[in-house]
This record gives C-alpha cells, structure tokens and sequence, in this order.
C-alpha cells in the first residue's frame, strides 16, 4: 500500500475553507467523498460540528502520565521520545508479533476521520485525526477461538512522565474493547491530526479512538495490544467502578453520580455559549447499536 506522506494532508487553513465551500453549496459534509467515514453528530447544527483549531486540541488534554490539569500534557510532553517505539501484539494469537511505528506507518494508509471526542467531564471537541481501522492492525495475527477482548496497554515511563510518579491511577494505564469493538471499523488506530504528525500531548507515537465512547476509552502511547478471554479491568474501573464502567459508551440516559451527561460543552465555544444535547452513541447509534442489541446499557454502562 502506498503510504500518505503528512504534507499530503489537508491543513487547517484549507479544512476550514473546503467546510465552508461545502456549506456554500448547501450540501452536507457526507455529500462529499472527504472522508470514508461520516461527521459525527451530524444530528446537531453545523455549528456545532465545526471543527476545533488545533491550539484547543494540543493544549486542552486528559492525560494523567503528563499531569492532571488539562494543560500539563502540553506544557510536559514536548519532550517525550517517541522514536524508538514497538508494539507488542499477543495474547490469544497464534504467533506474537512486535511491530514497530515504522512498519505501521509504511504499512496502513492513514485517512481523514473527523469525529466528535467526548470525555465524561462534559466536554468536547470535533477532531480531524488521521488514521486506520484497528481491524487492520489486528490482521496482522491470526486469533484463537479464546480471543473474546483486547486489552490495550500505555508506555510507562515516570522518568519521561511526571505523572507517573504519583498514585492518580494505577500505572501503567490499560483500557479494553470487546472483540467486536475492537474489529468495528469506526474503531481508528490514531497516526495524526489535522494532517500532521500526532503531537506527544495527544497520545502520540499512536494511540486508539473509539468515536462512540467516552475519551477516557482511547488510550495513549499504546505498547501493547492483548488478546485475552476475559473482561479485562481498565484503570479508570478499577480506581472508580461506580463511576466508570467496561462500556463507557457515550449515552446521555446515564448520568455520571457527580453529573448529568445529558449535554455537553463544545472547546472552542464562547465560555457563555449554551450547550448542545448529548447524542445516544456520540450520534454514531446508526452504525454501533447493533453491537448492544438485547443488552441494558444503564447496567452495563
């Protein structure tokens, strides 16, 4: 496959204009073959959907391994090394393999993904990552039957990342998909943003989205990906299982015991801007609602 070189990328300058040709012509931004993937939250107005700069993307982040105010990871990260890095891919797999950002770079082509993050504080943001599916990824192992979850797992690194050091969460951060989760191909292997390289702040050599849950699910810096059969317990579950769940899908019925989720705040707005309701599914229920039929998702949130 021929790999897309960043600069190919559309830069912001030219993102924002090519919205606004759009608009001119009253078409949605799904008329137009931009992105193989659909503008999340498409329900909302256009204002809404707007995309936020890149300033609020790289300098309003949750990453704890930086600090927990939301501009720690930028003013720490700049200097994180992100070369070398390999993956490890094992578990329920036929035969482990390492990979590294090299190899992935050259081998999966990235496209343009804007989709909305949305993080449990209420907060969020419209991001155009470039990425892949983790699907093919994954095809890089042949699983065994066993293969029911992915676990995923962050660097640690406390000498690289101040955050580390304290007990905020259980080092190293590890989250979790149901296979099918994993395998759905909205679930993006994160490469950059904007069309640049990603920035260290936001999870940078690679990190996972998963555009129907909450930020918390996408993990950052990720080292290793695990096949297991059972449910693996993610850091955010096991520092508050009352407030964070396995799923953590985006679902505006189920208020978090601190707060309701039922609207959200938009980065980039006016502080006094009113908020915008909150979508089952991030506005993605179309395209993921079928992998919870049957289920209660205000028991299993």
């Amino acid at each position: 496959m021929k790999k897309i070189n960043y600069s190919e990328v559309t830069p912001e300058k030219i993102y924002n204009n090519r919205r606004f040709f759009i608009k001119s012509l009253g078409l949605g931004v799904s008329s137009i073959a931009m992105t193989a993937l659909p503008l999340i939250n498409n329900a909302n107005s256009n204002e809404d959907n707007e995309l936020t700069s890149y300033k609020d993307i790289t300098t309003y982040n949750n990453y704890y391994e930086f600090g927990t105010a939301k501009g720690d990871p930028y003013k720490y990260a700049q200097n994180f090394k992100t070369n070398p890095w390999n993956i490890t891919i094992d578990g329920e797999v036929e035969k482990p393999i390492q990979i590294s950002i090299e190899e992935i770079l050259e081998t999966f082509v990235s496209e343009e993904r804007i989709q909305r993050l949305r993080c449990v504080e209420g907060w969020s943001m419209v991001i155009p990552w470039m990425g892949f599916s983790l699907s093919q990824l994954l095809s890089k192992v042949t699983l065994t039957s066993k293969a029911k979850f992915v676990e995923f797992e962050s660097v640690y690194d406390p000498e690289q990342m101040r955050g580390q050091k304290y007990p905020v969460l259980q080092w190293p951060y590890r989250e979790g998909l149901r296979i099918d989760e994993a395998m759905h191909p909205l679930t993006t292997v994160v490469t950059g943003l904007y069309g640049k390289k990603l920035p260290n702040q936001n999870g940078a050599p690679l990190r996972i989205f998963i555009p129907w849950k909450y930020g918390f699910k996408s993990a950052k810096a990720i080292v290793k990906i695990k096949l297991v059969e059972k449910m693996p317990t993610s850091s955010w579950m096991r520092a508050s299982p009352r407030e964070y769940g396995f799923y953590s899908n985006v679902n505006p019925d189920v208020d978090h015991p601190r707060w309701s989720q039922a609207t959200e705040r938009i980065i980039g707005n006016d502080i006094f801007a009113p908020r915008v309701k909150t979508l089952m599914f991030n506005g993605y229920g179309d395209d993921v609602a079928s992998l919870y039929t049957g289920m209660d998702l205000k028991k299993y949130f």
